[in-house]
């Protein structure tokens, strides 16, 4: 209770900070999930009140605060009310509720990853509004971002943090190998793997680190050729996908130069950036924030986009990889307010990804906020390049692709396919058990 006392006191101070001598404005108040078992239907009763649930307070509830408090200097009767509920926690709430047919113990904002959003939306239309009408300009995202939260041509999902991918790499030990930045920018995965090698032979380091039996980087890969592991009707193509293949081949022929290590676990894949152990990094750019746990490392880092497939019309270097979207639920008793809330805040203001960008790391895949002078500030760690603008830009450039109803279900497919065909396995044999294994989960 404390804590919820303290959060009121300093959000309703900071409200009036914001509003001068006017009125002083409702508070932001953050509670726990156990704080406030009851406190969706109490807050959804209020007039201009909004709850939301929505996980890490660092992330993703820090900038949901600091919406409430920009939305408060023109509404100060506003209330926002968060809820920290755990990702796993919220989708179980949310199926219970969906399954149970009482829709009334759900917030009016939720957050969802964005690989889960359209299952959601589909396993359960009568949760989710339609805010294809609700006077957000979805123009201003990336369009691969919003793609994962459009069922049926309509929009079901307020973008949000940005996964675009990102190829960190560590210019001192590639200036050992004779090597700048710019001989990685704009190059094919050919490229990449000679380049490697040689990185390899030099210093000893390979470039790269993934965790055994994932396939992260090999949908990575896939997104950034606009390929995909279901067609436009939402039926699984694992067999007989050419760029599948590709991008499988790929992670294989790195792994056998030794340009790729496998190791165990996750601590072990941050621990090699971290310690030095590998020359860079191909993920999503939320792994930057692990990157610069290694401050002895300042200066001696530079982003630039990844590999593309070669041979392949229409393939980029650049893909995807995790994120999370706003939805907007059924029980939301004033859904104009929602929407102009999401419409002033993270859908139409620079000034919100402004600030929470130094403290949290949250990226935008709000386009505007790439021409923003905060976005475009030089950042010392990276050797004063303005790497969030850069970020934003590949966004913008990402494939739209079909992920997948079952998209969760074919990545662990694929993954299991991957090990055994990294232990000697046949490729087209282990792409069909994938296939069959999905279309069985699919009931199909």
């Amino acid at each position: 209770m404390k804590r919820k006392v303290m959060a009121i006191v300093l959000a309703t101070a900071m409200a009036a900070g914001l509003t001068g001598c006017g009125a002083a404005s409702a508070p932001t108040e953050v509670k726990t999930e156990t704080e406030t078992e009851a406190a969706t239907q109490t807050a959804a009763a209020g007039e201009n009140t909004l709850t939301v649930w929505c996980w890490d307070p660092a992330f993703n509830i820090y900038a949901m605060e600091q919406a409430g408090e920009i939305y408060q200097e023109s509404h100060p009767e506003f209330t926002l009310n968060v809820i920290e509920t755990p990702a796993t926690d919220a989708q179980t709430k949310l199926t219970t509720a969906a399954t149970s047919g009482d829709l009334s113990t759900l917030p009016d904002i939720i957050l969802i990853n964005d690989s889960a959003f359209q299952k959601n939306v589909i396993s359960y239309p009568d949760v989710f509004v339609d805010l294809t009408d609700s006077g957000i300009d979805f123009t201003k995202f990336g369009p691969a971002k919003v793609t994962n939260s459009v069922v049926n041509g309509k929009n079901y999902g307020v973008p949000f943090d940005n996964g675009a991918v990102v190829n960190a790499i560590r210019t001192d030990v590639i200036q050992e190998a004779g090597y700048t930045i710019d001989d990685f920018t704009d190059i094919t995965w050919d490229n990449y793997i000679t380049l490697g090698k040689d990185v390899l032979a030099k210093t000893g380091k390979p470039m790269l680190s993934m965790q055994a039996g994932e396939s992260d980087l090999v949908s990575m890969i896939l997104q950034s050729a606009g390929g995909s592991m279901f067609d436009a009707e939402g039926n699984p193509t694992i067999v007989n996908n050419e760029l599948l293949v590709k991008a499988m081949d790929v992670y294989a022929e790195l792994v056998k130069s030794g340009v790729l290590v496998e190791v165990n676990d996750w601590d072990q894949y941050v621990g090699g950036l971290t310690s030095g152990n590998v020359a860079s990094v191909i993920n999503g750019c939320w792994i930057l924030a692990s990157v610069q746990t290694a401050e002895d490392q300042a200066g001696n880092w530079a982003v630039t986009d990844m590999p593309k497939l070669d041979g392949v019309e229409g393939a980029t270097n650049y893909s995807n990889n995790g994120g999370s979207s706003w939805g907007i639920t059924t029980n939301c008793k004033d859904t104009a307010l929602a929407f102009d809330f999401m419409a002033s805040t993270f859908a139409g203001s620079v000034q919100l990804y402004e600030t929470i960008l130094p403290k949290s790391g949250a990226l935008a895949t709000y386009l505007p906020a790439a021409d923003s002078e905060v976005y475009g500030e030089g950042q010392e760690f990276f050797g004063g390049q303005p790497i969030y603008a850069t970020i934003t830009e590949f966004a913008g450039k990402v494939p739209s692709i079909n992920t997948g109803v079952y998209y969760y279900e074919a990545r662990d497919a694929v993954s299991t396919a991957l090990s055994n065909v990294i232990a000697g396995a046949d490729i087209n044999a282990e792409l069909k058990n994938a296939q069959d294994t999905v279309s069985f989960q699919m009931g199909k």
